[in-house]
């Protein structure tokens, strides 16, 4: 078994006729609360508590530095910072202090 895994395929198809309900409950600078649902070396998938049938993607790259990946599970916090409409993900960075070591 690897560490590493995509969303349920059904998350997908929700978040898809969720989307314009989503993007209007989630504007950019909104702050979420999630829990990772999958993660990829590139970052990981969350579902977002306010807005269930969301995915959001925290990359990498949207982390303090220093963080680590979480793992599926793990709770988080951070905020808005786009919108991806052509996977239906929102994006998200994390809190300075939700990852670290």
């Amino acid at each position: 078994m690897t560490e590493y895994s995509w969303p349920d395929d059904s998350k997908a198809g929700r978040a898809r006729d969720a989307w314009a309900t989503t993007v209007e409950d989630l504007p950019i600078g909104t702050r979420v609360t999630c829990e990772v649902i999958a993660r990829q070396p590139f970052g990981v998938f969350v579902q977002i508590d306010a807005v269930p049938e969301a995915i959001g993607l925290i990359e990498i790259t949207a982390m303090p530095r220093g963080a680590v990946l979480p793992v599926p599970g793990k709770r988080l916090s951070g905020n808005v910072i786009g919108h991806a409409e052509h996977n239906h993900q929102v994006r998200v960075r994390l809190s300075e202090s939700a990852t670290t070591n």
